[in-house]
This record gives structure tokens, C-alpha cells and sequence, in this order.
């Protein structure tokens, strides 16, 4: 589980980025997360209370949205649902495909008090 790591670096990176805009508490945090990242959400909602314990994030509420894995077939050009269609083309069975969007995990929002 590597959502931990993800989570501590990103606490990192948001507390220099709060510093230099001299905010001191930041309420909620929205994150996209792509089902093609290779991060589950399910993980990153566990891991968040470690991950921002005894920081400046501790209340900080973390809000995910799950961006769908869509992709486009290399084989006939169908543009599908990965993760629904079990990595596979509904059409041509290829398992041959493009990523157009769904691979990356970012952060959306920073909402402060």
C-alpha cells in the first residue's frame, strides 16, 4: 500500500505551498484520483488520518473524486470504460488501448479557512 507515501509527500508539498500564501489552516482538500492511477481510494481515505496526523492538515477533511479510465481501442478505435469493460474492448477483444484520461491522481482543490 503506497497510498501512505503518496499522502505524506502531497501533506508536504501542500504545507510549503500554504506557508508561502501564509495560511494557517486549510479545511478541506479535494483530490482527483484516476481509476488507472494504480492508487485505490478506498486506500487514500484510510491513510489520510496517518498521513496528516500532528500536521497542520489534522481537521483537514479530504473529499475524492474518482476520474473514470477511459481509453480508445488501438485495434477499432472504440473509446470505452477500462475498468468496466475488465481492460478489454467490448467490441474487438483487443487489449491493445490508449489512455486519454483516468491515469493521474491531482489536487483539485485546497479550501481554506
Amino acid at each position: 500500500m503506497h497510498e501512505l507515501g503518496v499522502l505524506n509527500s502531497m501533506v508536504h508539498t501542500i504545507e510549503r505551498i500554504v506557508k508561502e500564501q501564509n495560511i494557517t489552516e486549510v479545511s478541506k482538500l479535494v483530490i482527483e484520483v484516476g481509476e488507472l492511477s494504480g492508487i485505490v481510494p478506498r486506500y487514500l481515505e484510510q491513510s489520510w488520518p496517518a498521513a496528516s496526523y500532528k500536521t497542520f492538515m489534522e481537521k483537514t477533511q479530504l473529499e475524492l473524486i474518482v476520474i473514470p479510465g477511459i481509453v480508445k481501442c488501438k485495434g477499432c478505435g472504440r473509446v470505452f470504460n477500462a475498468v468496466y469493460s475488465d481492460l478489454c474492448c467490448p467490441d474487438c477483444k483487443s487489449r491493445e488501448m490508449e489512455i486519454l484520461e483516468g491515469d493521474d491522481m491531482i489536487i483539485k482543490e485546497i479550501v481554506c479557512c
